[in-house]
C-alpha cells in the first residue's frame, strides 16, 4: 500500500495550500468586521467601492510583484517606475500628443525600463535586491532631471485620461473594473499556462527548472517586463487622479506591494504562492488604513502598526519554509 503515500501526500499539501489562503481571507473578514462593529458605515456600498478605488493604484503593482517573488526575486524599483513613465507620457501629452498614444506610451516605458531589471537581473547574473534597488535610484533620478522637480500638468484634464481613473461604467469605478479584468488575465497567465508554471518552477529549484529545459534568462525578464508595465498602468491611474504627474509620485509604493504580497502568502523564498491570495492582500493592506483612522489611531503610528504587520506577515512566511 505505499503506492498510495505521494497521493496522500499531494492530497495534504492541496489542502495545506487551500487552508493558507482561507486563513488570510478569514483575516481580512475579521478585520472588516471589527472595523464594521466600530462604525456600522463601513459596510456601506459607497464606502466600499470607494475603498476598491483607493487599493487599486497597489493592486496592479502587487499583482507584478508576484510574478517577481514567485521567481525569489524582488522589485523595488516599481514606485520609481511608475513615477518615471507617468511624467514622460505627461511630458508627450503636454507636447500635444494624441491621450490614448500617450497612454500606450507610457505601458511601453514602463515595460521597457522593467525589462531593464530583468536583463540585469538574468544576464548579468546580479541579485534582484541590488539590481532594482540601484535602478530605483536611476529612475527616480531621471524623473527629477526629466520634471526640472516641478509638476507636470498641461493638457492632464482631457475625458479619456479623467475617466482612466476617475471614471464610472455601470455605477462601478472603472480603475476597480480595469483591476479586476487584469487579475483574471494574470490569474490564467500564472495558474493556467506554461508560462506560469515555469515561473513556478524557476522560484521552486532554479537548477531543476534549467535542467527541465526553461529558459531561465526569458522567464525572468518576462516577469520583470511585466512588472514594469503593472507600474506603468498604476501611475497612469495616479496622474489621471491627480490631474498631474509628479516626480515624488509612487514613493514608497513597492513596500505596501511587497506586504500586499506577503499577507497573500507568498514566499519570499519562492515557488509558492497565488494571485487569490495577493489580492486579499491588497484589500487587508487597503481596509487597514481607514480601520485604524475609525479607531483613531494617528497618522504616525500608522506606520508604526503598517511595519509590525508586514514583519510579522515575513516572520510567519519565514516559519512556514523552516516546517517545509
Amino acid at each position: 500500500m505505499l503506492w498510495h503515500l505521494p497521493q496522500e501526500e499531494n492530497k495534504l499539501k492541496a489542502l495545506t495550500k487551500k487552508f493558507s489562503s482561507l486563513t488570510t481571507l478569514l483575516a481580512l473578514m475579521i478585520l472588516m468586521a471589527v472595523i464594521t462593529i466600530i462604525n456600522p458605515n463601513f459596510l456601506t456600498t459607497n464606502n466600499l467601492l470607494n475603498l476598491l478605488l483607493q487599493v487599486t493604484a497597489n493592486g496592479f503593482i502587487a499583482f507584478g510583484m508576484t510574478f517577481v517573488i514567485l521567481t525569489s526575486g524582488i522589485d523595488l524599483s516599481v514606485g520609481a517606475i511608475l513615477a518615471l513613465s507617468s511624467a514622460i507620457s505627461a511630458g508627450f501629452i503636454a507636447q500635444g500628443m494624441p491621450l490614448p498614444l500617450a497612454v500606450i506610451c507610457a505601458l511601453l516605458i514602463g515595460a521597457i525600463l522593467g525589462a531593464i531589471n530583468g536583463i540585469l537581473v538574468a544576464y548579468g547574473k546580479l541579485a534582484p535586491f541590488i539590481v532594482t534597488l540601484a535602478t530605483q535610484m536611476v529612475y527616480r533620478g531621471a524623473t527629477l532631471v526629466f520634471t526640472n522637480g516641478n509638476p507636470i500638468t498641461k493638457h492632464l484634464d482631457g475625458y479619456f485620461l479623467a475617466y482612466l481613473g476617475q471614471g464610472y461604467l455601470l455605477g462601478i469605478p472603472f480603475p476597480v473594473i480595469l483591476m479586476i479584468v487584469v487579475f483574471v488575465i494574470l490569474y490564467i497567465l500564472l495558474h493556467k499556462t506554461a508560462f506560469g508554471k515555469s515561473v513556478y518552477a524557476l522560484g521552486g529549484n532554479e537548477k531543476a527548472a534549467y535542467i527541465s529545459g526553461i529558459k531561465l534568462n526569458k522567464v525572468k525578464i518576462a516577469i520583470y517586463t511585466l512588472s514594469g508595465a503593472m507600474s506603468a498602468i498604476s501611475g497612469l491611474i495616479i496622474t489621471s487622479r491627480l490631474s498631474s504627474a509628479t516626480p515624488q509620485a509612487g514613493s514608497g509604493y513597492e513596500m505596501y506591494a511587497i506586504a500586499a504580497v506577503v499577507l497573500g502568502g507568498t514566499s519570499l523564498m519562492g515557488g509558492k504562492g497565488r494571485m487569490f491570495g495577493t489580492m486579499v492582500g491588497v484589500l487587508i493592506i487597503g481596509v487597514l488604513h481607514p480601520g485604524l483612522n475609525i479607531i483613531g489611531v494617528s497618522a504616525f503610528w500608522q506606520q508604526v502598526i503598517q511595519g509590525i504587520v508586514i514583519l510579522i506577515a515575513v516572520l510567519i512566511d519565514v516559519i512556514r519554509s523552516k516546517r517545509k
